[in-house]
C-alpha cells in the first residue's frame, strides 16, 4: 500500500478541529469600510480588511510555512475596489481567457457602459445592443451572462442588502443561481468583495498548485489533502489562501 504524503512543514503542535473559531484566536474583524454602505452595495473606495494583522500573527504561531511567507510581502494585503455588481462582471468577464485578454476585454466593455469602470450601473448594461456587447469582445455566451447579472441585481433578485449577516454558504447558493457563476467564482467573490476570512476555495488551481509547493515538495496533492493543511489555518483560511497565491505570483489581485 502506497504510504500517505506527509506536509513538508506541518504547523507545530496538534491542529485544530474545523471550528469557526479556533481556541485562542483573535475574533475575526470585518472589513475597513462602513457595513450599511458594504451592505447596500454603495460605491467605496480600496478597501483592506481590519482583521488582517490579526490573521497573520495567528497563522505565523500555527504554521511554518505561513511564518515564512508572510514577511516576504512587507504591507501588501488582500484589497478591493468596485461594487458588488462590478466585482462579478468583471469574473464573468475574466472566465477562461488569460488575465491580459481579459483586461482588454473588460477595458472595451467598461467603455462601452460608460461612467466609472470600477462602479458600472446594471441598467446601463441591459441597455447595451448585444452587437455592442460583441464588440468588446465578449462571447455570446459571455453577453447572455452578463445581461442575466444585470437583471439580477435590477430586479432584486439577489439580496445585496442582507448579505452581511448571512453566512458563506447562504451566499454562494444566492450566486450560483445566476448563469455564468459557479462555486469558484462565488468563492473568489467571498474573498475579493466581502472580505471574509475564513474561504477555502478547493476548485482553485492555483491554491493546490501552492499547496502542492510549500507543502508537499511539489508532488501533487488531493482536495482532501489540500483541505486537511487548511484546516490549521482556520479561522483564516482566506488569508492563507492570499499568501499561498503570492508565493506563486507576487503580484497582488484585485477585483
Amino acid at each position: 500500500m502506497q504510504a500517505r504524503k506527509t506536509p513538508a512543514a506541518p504547523a507545530a503542535g496538534k491542529a485544530p478541529p474545523p471550528t469557526p473559531r479556533a481556541a485562542g484566536a483573535a475574533e475575526p474583524k470585518g472589513p475597513a469600510r462602513s457595513p450599511a454602505k458594504a451592505a447596500r452595495g454603495l460605491v467605496r473606495d480600496v478597501v483592506t480588511p481590519e482583521y488582517w494583522d490579526d490573521a497573520c500573527r495567528h497563522l505565523a504561531r500555527r504554521d511554518r510555512v505561513m511564518k515564512r511567507l508572510i514577511p516576504r510581502f512587507g504591507e501588501a494585503r488582500l484589497a478591493s475596489r468596485g461594487d458588488a455588481f462590478t466585482t462579478l462582471a468583471r469574473s464573468i468577464v475574466g472566465q477562461q481567457i488569460s488575465v491580459k485578454a481579459a483586461q482588454s476585454v473588460w477595458d472595451r466593455f467598461a467603455a462601452s457602459v460608460g461612467g466609472a469602470s470600477t462602479h458600472l450601473a446594471p441598467r446601463k448594461v441591459r441597455a447595451l445592443p448585444a452587437a455592442t456587447l460583441r464588440e468588446a469582445g465578449l462571447s455570446a455566451r459571455k453577453c447572455e451572462y452578463l445581461l442575466d447579472l444585470a437583471g439580477h441585481f435590477e430586479e432584486g433578485r439577489v439580496h445585496v442588502a442582507e448579505w452581511a449577516a448571512m453566512d458563506d454558504e447562504a451566499i454562494i447558493a444566492e450566486l450560483v443561481a445566476i448563469r455564468g457563476i459557479g462555486r469558484w467564482t462565488a468563492e473568489m467573490f467571498l474573498i475579493f468583495h466581502l472580505m471574509r476570512p475564513d474561504v477555502l476555495p478547493l476548485d482553485d488551481l492555483g491554491l493546490l498548485k501552492g499547496i502542492s509547493l510549500n507543502y508537499f515538495s511539489g508532488e501533487p496533492v488531493s482536495r482532501a489533502e489540500a483541505r486537511e493543511v487548511g484546516e490549521a489555518w482556520a479561522p483564516f483560511r482566506s488569508v492563507a489562501t492570499w499568501y499561498i497565491w503570492r508565493s506563486l505570483d507576487p503580484l497582488p489581485v484585485e477585483y
